[in-house]
C-alpha cells in the first residue's frame, strides 16, 4: 500500500495513526521519532483510494475479530500482536514471488535511490525523513555501486 511508493520504515508504520491519513487533502503525516524527522507525503490517487477502503472496510473488520480498540493504523494480521511480524510475513512471501528480492530495507533503498534521481539532495532528505543530510548521501553511494555493476556487466570490451 505505502511502503513501496513511500519508502517508510515499519517503525515509520507502526507509528502511523487513522489521523496521520488525511484523504481530503491527498497527504500522510509521518511523525517523527529519535531517529527521523517528521514529514508530511503526498498521496497518489490510487493510494488515496486504498486508504479510503482500508480505513472504511477492512480495518473496522480487523477490529472487530481483534476484539481490539486502537487508533493505530496499520493492524497486524493473524495471532501475531506485532506489525514487525505481519511484515516480516508479506516480505517472505515476496521473496517466494520474486527472487531479487531480499528484505522490506531493500524496497526502502530503491524509493529514496529513485528520489535522488528526482529531486535535489535536500527535497530527498525531507521525503525519507532523515534528520541529517549525511543519511541521504550514503544512497548516492548505493547508486554509484550499482551503475558500475551495470557498466561493467554490459560495456562491449568485457
Amino acid at each position: 500500500m505505502i511502503t513501496g511508493h513511500q519508502g517508510l520504515s515499519t517503525r515509520d508504520l507502526q507509528l502511523l495513526e487513522v489521523e496521520n491519513i488525511q484523504l481530503y487533502k491527498g497527504k500522510i503525516e509521518i511523525p517523527g521519532t529519535k531517529k527521523s524527522n517528521a514529514r508530511e507525503i503526498e498521496l497518489k490517487p490510487f493510494q488515496l483510494m486504498e486508504f479510503m477502503e482500508y480505513i472504511n472496510e477492512v480495518r473496522p473488520k480487523i477490529l472487530r475479530e481483534a476484539s481490539k480498540a486502537t487508533e493505530q493504523l496499520l493492524l497486524p494480521i493473524g495471532r501475531s500482536f506485532k506489525l514487525h511480524n505481519t511484515v516480516h510475513k508479506l516480505a517472505k512471501k515476496l521473496k517466494e514471488i520474486n527472487n531479487s528480492f531480499t528484505d522490506i530495507k531493500q524496497i526502502r533503498t530503491s524509493v529514496i535511490t529513485h528520489r535522488l534521481k528526482q529531486y535535489n539532495l535536500r527535497k530527498a532528505q525531507y521525503l525519507a525523513g532523515h534528520k541529517y543530510i549525511s543519511s541521504t548521501e550514503k544512497y548516492l553511494q548505493d547508486d554509484l555501486e550499482s551503475l558500475h555493476e551495470t557498466i561493467n556487466t554490459y560495456h562491449p570490451l568485457q
